[in-house]
């Protein structure tokens, strides 16, 4: 079969791929602990919930405005006010079904093809697919486990060029669980200036830093798109609900695009959304201290089970361990792992050159699971020796 070039060019979700293997052991019987995927495994608050069930009994069911309910676009101007202290537009906001579509619109309306958007590597798996969907290129910034993968300002600065047209910023960062300085994220904002590169900042581990207060690109410049969603702060993974925040003279386009191709958001969805910001704060921050306990029994038991952690991640849910020492291929050993001891990890190949030959491991289950699932993998590890 003939397939366009740009579908040709995606590579598949390694994260994906290894849980669908799981799935099809767990139909046969085998007892699957899923260290894989980054989705809380609670519910979302009851708070929200109500909400959410309130809006369909009213008939809350309808097309919505393009950009989104105006009262939530409210609330996420409002959150970003109060969070970071900084003055954002209903009017620049474009709600949208995760930040994924928000973020394949955002690269087409960037990219012309050929152009060029900046990554750290080791980077989000999807990021790559994005940017070649649109028919730009990825360029690459490596960052070490012995610099905490911290994004280097200075090697960005090398890798410009005149078709440069963003660079992405990941804080929270997966897979590293890495969280930006702010005087790296500032000396990243000035990369931007007098027409520089835009800044495309992914925002949706916000709520989930462990070592102070999260920073947006926002409080640096506003030059920049944000996204950002409720997702992971509020285990709203199946609600699909995101936004992106855009320089004003950016968000008609936006919205033009997104009403092409989604109409709209689910309106019923977006009235959880305001909940989420308005009511649900307490639980969020209760998620993140449940969060933090599991982060650190995570760390120490792969330390023991002689898996390396270089550094400790302070965001998200992740930890990226080094396991070259058993190595290369951290495809094969990911499903080597999983066959062997029926504990599903993502293969560091899945997040760039850098990250091969590392496995990732969420935090974002029990930790009985967690301890479950590592205390297999040290027993198989012990074995394979």
């Amino acid at each position: 079969m003939s397939f366009a070039r740009r579908i040709r060019e995606i590579e598949p979700f390694l994260a994906v791929e290894v849980a669908e293997r799981a799935l099809e052991l767990a139909r046969s019987g085998a007892d699957i602990v899923h260290l894989e995927y980054g989705e809380p495994d609670f519910e979302a608050p009851a708070v929200i919930r109500a909400a959410l069930e309130k809006a369909v009994r009213e008939g809350r069911t309808r097309y919505t405005h393009s950009l989104g309910i105006l009262p939530l676009r409210e609330a996420i101007a409002e959150h970003y006010e109060n969070t970071y202290g900084v003055a954002v537009s209903p009017d620049q906001i474009l709600v949208s079904a995760g930040t994924s579509p928000a973020m394949l619109l955002l690269f087409g309306h960037l990219l012309d093809p050929g152009d060029e958007v900046v990554l750290s590597d080791p980077y989000y798996a999807c990021y790559p697919n994005f940017i070649r969907y649109a028919e730009g290129r990825p360029v690459y910034v490596g960052t070490t486990e012995e610099d905490a993968f911290q994004y280097r300002p200075e090697a960005i600065r090398e890798r410009l060029g005149p078709r440069t047209k963003a660079i992405v910023i990941n804080s929270p960062a997966n897979p590293t669980g890495t969280v930006l300085s702010p005087e790296r994220m500032a000396a990243i904002a000035e990369l931007a200036r007098d027409g520089g590169p835009f800044i495309v900042s992914d925002e949706i581990y916000h709520g989930l830093s462990y070592a102070g207060r999260d920073r947006s690109i926002l409080e640096f410049t506003d030059r920049a798109f944000v996204l950002n969603g409720f997702s992971k702060a509020y285990a709203m993974t199946g609600y699909r609900l995101g936004y992106v925040i855009a320089p004003s003279p950016h968000i008609r386009v936006l919205q033009r695009l997104y009403g092409n191709f989604f109409i709209s958001t689910n309106e019923f969805v977006q009235w959880a959304g305001v909940t989420a910001l308005r009511e649900a704060g307490e639980e969020s921050r209760r998620f993140r201290a449940v969060f933090d306990e599991r982060r650190r029994a995570m760390i120490a038991g792969l330390r023991a089970i002689g898996l390396g952690v270089g550094f400790e991640p302070t965001g998200a849910f992740y930890v990226l361990a080094n396991a070259r020492h058993l190595g290369k291929d951290s495809v094969s050993l990911a499903y080597e792992i999983l066959e062997g001891c029926h504990v599903a990890v993502t293969p560091g190949a899945a997040f760039g050159a850098n990250a091969e030959g590392y496995l990732r491991f969420s935090y974002s289950t029990s930790l009985d699971r967690i301890q479950e699932g590592l205390a297999r993998l040290g027993r198989f590890l012990a074995s394979r020796r």
